[in-house]
């Protein structure tokens, strides 16, 4: 617990500092729903200075600091728990300058994404880096998770774009990394090191963003597919005909309630078991000859391509909206991945341990298949108490992950470790690369202040 004469310290910093309920309770918790939320107060800084005095503060007083940006992660990464105090990155949302000879962009953290986005479409560049959460995550977030979602494919991720942060250790230190330069061979980029961490060893503050040409006219292709396995040569058929931007799945159970959520329309008079939404540059013959390539093999039984940018639009939704649609269900999400060549034996594998582990809850599949990246959510009966529920699929969990692990792949490809999969990290990290991060952690933050209890 913070004291109030510690709380006053913070008020001479940042001005005020909140304690109702309310405040607490919306800026203490992510998207993940199984931990209830429990900060001392939350702050809202408005500049770099002002963090770093009160990283500072909880350095001498012995508090937790907890990152808040659009709080739309999965991973119970911004769940404040333990009296923390909560910093909210809401009042650090400017858009500091830009360079139109770099095609770059400096930020505050507090920036939503789409906020970038469009800022980017007015100056006739592009920012790829896009999501289902692009309305109200922040580039801080984005950059503490190296967020990934539907480009990935395409344009990378998070990273690919950061040429320069500034962020503040656990010390309460002011680094500039990197200063948006492009080549620069001066030893180790610390830059990276805070890309992906999760805020576990600072809060960046500002980032240079590169920005690109616009891809110009898109064409969305939404397929049904019967078999989950013939995604991949659906994928791999796309690849080889069209200049693909994005390639996502999902399946009826998750459009069913997409539908049901949004009020949307049947998109096919007969239903199957998965759907492929393929995003790609606009050539009508190309599209056309791989389609019937796709439907003579077997591997898609129908589809539509989308006839205008409302159409794209309203394509998206039936992918983009699933996660909003499944959340008031309490969904156990596995954010999988592996290589992308390895998919087809993997989903394989994948989908043996589901029907053998999981006869009795209702699993949503979608996820990224261009990227090898897999979203297996498990929602929760009415009947079952949510602690009952974590526990359950954490134990089932414990399979599918071995799973993951004899693949040599990722128990989070896009949403962080955080506190939901903190305890799970050693399928993906050897023992000596889990010290070796704890190593880096005592570095830059000594006295575990930072996001403390997550990652690690």
């Amino acid at each position: 617990m913070i004291s109030e004469s510690v709380l006053d310290k913070i008020r001479n910093i940042s001005g005020e500092v909140h304690t109702d309920n309310s405040t607490c309770q919306t800026h203490g918790l992510d998207w993940t729903r199984f931990y209830k939320p429990n900060p001392s107060a939350v702050v809202f800084p408005r500049t770099t200075q002002e963090v770093g005095a009160i990283v500072k503060l909880a350095n001498e007083y012995n508090f937790g600091l907890v990152p808040s940006g659009g709080r739309t992660g999965l991973s119970g990464g911004a769940v404040a728990i333990n009296k923390e105090l909560v910093v909210s990155f809401d009042k650090m949302n400017k858009i500091l300058e830009f360079d139109a000879v770099d095609c770059s962009v400096r930020v505050e953290a507090g920036v939503v994404t789409r906020t970038l986005q469009e800022y980017a479409r007015n100056k006739g560049l592009y920012y790829p880096v896009d999501f289902a959460s692009s309305g109200s995550s922040q580039l801080g977030g984005n950059i503490a998770t190296n967020a990934g979602g539907i480009k990935v494919l395409r344009y990378g991720l998070t990273r690919d774009w950061i040429s320069g942060l500034k962020v503040v250790t656990g010390r309460g230190d002011i680094l500039e990394l990197n200063h948006g330069l492009i080549k620069n061979a001066t030893g180790y980029d610390l830059r990276h090191l805070y890309i992906g961490s999760e805020g576990t060893l600072g809060f960046v503050t500002e980032a240079s963003v590169q920005l690109t040409t616009d891809p110009g006219s898109l064409s969305v292709v939404l397929l049904a597919v019967p078999k989950m396995t013939d995604v991949v040569a659906v994928l791999r058929a796309f690849r080889e005909q069209t200049s693909l931007t994005a390639f996502e799945f999902f399946s009826d159970v998750a459009l069913q309630y997409v539908i049901e959520h949004m009020d949307l329309s049947v998109p096919f008079s007969k239903r199957s078991d998965y759907y492929v939404l393929v995003e790609c540059i606009e050539d009508d013959d190309a599209i056309t000859n791989v389609f019937m390539d796709c439907t003579d093999s077997g591997w898609v039984v129908d589809g539509i391509v989308s006839q205008s940018g409302q159409q794209n639009k309203d394509f998206w939704r039936y992918r983009e909206n699933i996660s909003e649609a499944i959340t008031p269900f309490t969904p156990y999400k596995n954010d999988i991945s592996v290589r992308v060549s390895k998919v087809p034996e993997f989903l394989a594998a994948i989908q043996d341990k589901v029907m053998s582990q999981y006869p009795d809850f209702e699993i949503v599949w979608f996820g990224h298949i261009g990227d090898g990246n897999l979203h297996l959510n498990i929602l929760k009966p009415i009947s079952w108490d949510l602690d009952r529920f974590k526990q359950r699929c954490e134990k089932v969990s414990e399979s599918i992950l071995g799973v993951v692990s004899s693949f040599r792949g990722s128990i989070s490809a896009e949403h962080g470790v955080g506190l939901l999969k903190r305890d799970q990290l050693r399928y993906t990290r050897s023992e000596i690369e889990i010290a070796t991060m704890q190593a880096l952690k005592k570095v830059f933050d000594p006295n575990d202040v930072m996001n403390p209890g997550k990652l690690l």
